[in-house]
């Protein structure tokens, strides 16, 4: 009998370097905010970006949760604002008709106009029940929303809840309720399973959609140690594999399909790597939010690697 053995291959070490930065002019610096007093210990913070995405002409949109922002950066790197309101926007992700979408801790799933900047209620509650906290999301091949419910939970609480919405018919389906801190979230390519970042359990987990559409079974994929939060933003290669951004680590690590790391990707800045997008060419780029330096990062991977980003809905027909 013949055995058939699959070593994990030995990680490349890449570094990244900055794309660009919020300006000095777009910097709250020295500004109180309700996020800085209650996540920071009251130091006050000039911005933490978060929320990656391009739209299909190459713009990359942030937010900055303290101060309810969105900023555009062109593909030059040139960063503006295009809204601002009262919220705390986590989450940004543009669906395939162009429709900009936010996930807010305090307001729910929000929609974003980015011409006139006015940001209005998607999805505010569930059937009159507020969310505990929505931090991230990600849209199926039909437009079918998937968002983490993460408020304040943890090890000691349990009760992340992870949910399914089909804007057309208006049905709200919670896949589980049981995560101790569900944050970035994206499906594999078959769209049968979804990968689910839980950060306060330091790990990444994979929830399988049964025919009915149901979590009939969940399972851990990938399990970190150390550092001061864990896997944050979630993004999928073309080849299968899920790169996890590892926050307060200040690495974004490259996984197989078989979960096995096959390169990770080290910050220049700070430790902060909170979430990440492919872009570039061919989508052989990764961009990566360092919220502590109020930066966005940049890797471009060695052909010889063969790693580039699953299509997203902004760059489709």
């Amino acid at each position: 009998m013949t055995t058939h053995t699959y070593p994990a291959p030995e990680p490349v070490v890449l570094d990244a370097e900055v794309f660009t930065e919020l300006p000095t002019a777009l910097r709250r610096t020295g500004v109180s905010s309700y996020w800085a007093d209650k996540n920071r210990g009251g130091e006050a913070v000039d911005s933490f970006v978060e929320g990656p995405s391009f739209d299909r002409a190459g713009n990359l949109y942030f937010v900055d949760i303290p101060f309810g922002r969105v900023f555009r950066a062109t593909p030059e790197g040139v960063v503006s604002q295009i809204a601002e309101y009262e919220g705390q926007p986590n989450g940004l992700k543009i669906h395939r008709d162009g429709r900009i979408f936010l996930a807010d801790y305090q307001n729910g799933i929000m929609l974003l106009d980015p011409e006139s900047g006015a940001v209005t209620p998607a999805l505010a509650d569930c059937d009159t029940e507020g969310f505990k906290g929505c931090n991230d999301l990600h849209f199926g091949r039909d437009g079918t929303l998937f968002f983490t419910d993460q408020g304040q939970t943890g090890l000691h609480d349990p009760t992340g809840r992870v949910y399914r919405w089909n804007e057309g018919t208006g049905r709200l389906d919670c896949l589980i309720d049981t995560a101790p801190s569900p944050n970035g979230l994206v499906l594999d390519l078959a769209e049968r399973v979804l990968f689910l970042a839980v950060t306060r359990a330091n790990a990444v987990w994979r929830l399988i959609l049964s025919p009915s559409g149901r979590v009939n079974k969940a399972g851990l994929f990938i399990q970190f140690s150390g550092g001061r939060a864990g896997p944050d933003g979630l993004a999928l290669t073309a080849q299968g594999g899920v790169v996890v951004c590892q926050t307060g680590m200040g690495l974004v690590w490259v996984h197989n399909a078989l979960g096995q790391p096959i390169a990770v990707v080290r910050s220049p800045r700070g430790l902060g790597t909170t979430n990440c997008a492919f872009g570039g060419p061919d989508g052989r780029s990764l961009f990566i939010t360092e919220s502590d330096s109020g930066s966005i990062l940049k890797v471009d991977f060695p052909p010889e690697l063969g790693i580039s980003g699953a299509p997203m809905f902004s760059q489709a027909d």
